[in-house]
């Protein structure tokens, strides 16, 4: 009898140094008690991406080049992952989060019937300007820790912009901010190098670069739309706005903003990028100095 628990006891102590051994190992292969994470990870972790990936290489436009080339559809496609907690039509009801019409431009964590947000929220003070939804629709958790919000984020910069834009239809209908110059992908400006500058229009080359517009379009003050609106006075008119009770597609009522310079020549240049589903059917302008003289004709017409 002894020796059978000698023997049991034996093997019991030979099994814990075993474990101990192992459990020593693996935490220095892990490197479990160190802040840093491993070069590489063990298991992948949902939502985490690797660091040095194509991801964290990328680089993001500024929100106001992506909404220059986002589409509404498209966002409320995405939002309807988002209607397990919200809801966005005027008048509505607050969910689990609260009702979102008219969200874009007002104040953070005000207003909205009332609803309850986390202290976190409150205190981050400003509105929901594009910029600060750009940022929250990203990662939420990480632009007011301790929110109450418990999604995870959108990853895809041209995918929130899409969102974004689909907001700003439900009530808010901000106008859209001129997208920024940003140097060409991979190029580096030389150091003590000035700023990028406008290609400087002509309005005489303009008008001959406009004579192919003239199949749909005219131009003078008081003259009837065609295939397309009149267009005298466009430059820095709404989008979409009155043109004499043209029909403008959805897509393009739905961009807002102003035809200012850079909206002007993002459309010239690829008018079914800037608003997909566009009634446009001129395939655009790529030489970006005819662009800027027929902007710049545009501009005389007024």
């Amino acid at each position: 009898m002894d020796d059978r628990f000698n023997t049991i006891a034996g093997w019991t102590l030979f099994g814990g140094i075993v474990a101990l051994g192992l459990s020593s190992l693996s935490s220095h292969y892990f490197e479990a008690d160190k802040p840093e994470r491993p070069e590489k990870l063990g298991y992948v972790i949902e939502g985490v991406e690797a660091e040095g990936g194509a991801g964290a290489a990328a680089a993001v436009l500024p929100i106001a080049n992506r909404l220059a080339t986002a589409d509404a559809a498209k966002g409320e496609a995405t939002f309807a992952k988002c209607k397990a907690c919200h809801t966005i039509d005027q008048g509505a009801a607050n969910g689990i989060g609260p009702n979102l019409w008219g969200t874009v431009g007002e104040g953070i964590a005000q207003g909205k019937g009332g609803f309850a947000f986390s202290d976190s929220l409150k205190a981050k003070g400003g509105n929901w300007d594009f910029a600060a939804l750009d940022e929250w629709l990203a990662n939420p958790k990480k632009f007011a820790e301790g929110t109450k919000m418990s999604f995870a984020g959108i990853a895809d910069p041209q995918e929130r912009a899409n969102v974004i834009l689909y907001l700003n239809t439900k009530g808010s209908n901000v106008p859209l901010p001129a997208p920024e110059a940003v140097p060409a992908a991979g190029a580096a400006p030389a150091e003590g190098a000035a700023p990028a500058v406008a290609v400087a229009g002509d309005a005489a080359a303009g008008e001959k670069v406009f004579a192919k517009c003239k199949a749909c379009h005219t131009i003078d003050q008081g003259a009837a739309n065609g295939i397309g609106p009149n267009l005298w006075g466009v430059a820095g008119e709404k989008v979409a706005g009155d043109r004499g009770g043209f029909a403008f597609s959805d897509a393009l009522k739905g961009k807002g903003g102003v035809w200012d310079d850079a909206t002007l020549d993002t459309w010239l240049s690829g008018p079914a990028k800037f608003a997909p589903g566009t009634k446009m059917t001129f395939a655009g302008l790529p030489d970006a100095k005819q662009r800027a003289d027929v902007i710049a004709y545009l501009k005389s017409k007024k």
